[in-house]
C-alpha cells in the first residue's frame, strides 16, 4: 500500500510546497515545523488504520465503553534527519515505544556510495506495529537496510514507512526488498533521481535545511 498525501488537496500539500521552497526553506524552525505537522497527519492517517478494543471508560458522572489502541506501536526513526518527522508520530502516539537507528551515505572518492549503519537502539518488536520515518525516501536502500537490521531484533506484525517526499524509484525498491510488506506514507511523490540518488525536484539535504550543514569526512 503507497498512499501519497498530496493525490487530494489539503494543508498537507501547501506544507510540503513550503518544504521545497527556497524561498521559505532558510527558516529552518519552520521546516522543522512543516516536517512534523506533515508526520501528524500521517499518523492520524495511520491510527485508522491500526487495532482497536473497547474499554469501559470512568467519567464523572458513569461509565462509557471508548474504542482505545489495542496495543501502542513502536516508532523509529533514521538520524538525525528523522527527527522532526519523529517527534511529529511521537505527538499523536505519545505513549510509544521509540527506536533510534544512524544509517547514512559514506560517500566515496569515484562519486558511489554505500550505506552505513553503525548505532541502533530499539525496544522488543516482535509482533508489534512498526513506524518508521526518513523525510527523504530517495534510492530506498537506507530503509531497506534499516528494517533488515531492525528486523533480526524481531518481526514486526506490521510495518509502516513516513516521508516528507518519496521517488517512485525508491518506493519500487523498497517494496521489492520487503516482498511488499510495508505500507508506505508520502508527503508527495517525484518520479525523478540523479544519478547520485538524489530526488528531483525534491527539495534537497532534509537533514541540513532542519538542523544545519555538516561537515563531509
Amino acid at each position: 500500500m503507497v498512499i501519497n498525501l498530496s493525490d487530494k488537496h489539503s494543508l498537507v500539500s501547501n506544507w510540503v510546497s513550503e518544504l521545497r521552497s527556497i524561498n521559505v526553506q532558510s527558516d529552518r524552525l519552520r521546516f522543522r515545523k512543516n516536517l512534523e505537522r506533515v508526520a501528524e497527519v500521517i499518523a492520524y492517517e495511520i491510527s485508522k488504520t491500526l487495532p482497536y478494543v473497547e474499554e469501559e471508560i470512568e467519567t464523572p458522572l458513569g461509565t462509557h465503553n471508548s474504542k482505545v489502541l489495542k496495543e501502542q506501536p513502536v516508532i523509529a526513526t533514521i538520524l538525525r534527519a528523522g527527527l522532526a518527522m519523529h517527534q511529529g508520530l511521537l505527538n499523536f502516539f505519545d505513549k510509544a515505544d521509540n527506536s533510534f537507528i544512524s544509517a547514512y551515505r559514506k560517500h566515496h572518492k569515484d562519486g558511489t556510495f554505500e550505506i552505513a549503519l553503525e548505532y541502533v537502539t530499539s525496544p522488543d518488536i516482535n509482533g508489534r506495529i512498526l513506524i518508521v520515518s526518513d523525510p527523504m525516501l530517495a534510492t530506498g536502500a537506507s530503509l531497506a537496510k534499516t528494517l533488515n537490521v531492525l528486523e533480526t531484533i524481531g518481526k514486526p506484525a506490521e510495518i509502516h514507512v513516513v516521508c516528507a517526499i518519496a521517488a517512485t524509484e525508491g518506493i519500487e525498491y523498497l517494496l521489492r526488498e520487503t516482498n511488499n510488506k510495508v505500507h508506505v506514507w508520502c508527503g508527495d511523490i517525484d518520479d525523478e533521481l540523479t544519478a547520485k540518488g538524489y530526488i528531483v525536484p525534491g527539495l534537497g539535504d532534509a537533514g541540513d535545511l532542519a538542523y544545519g550543514e555538516k561537515k563531509q569526512s
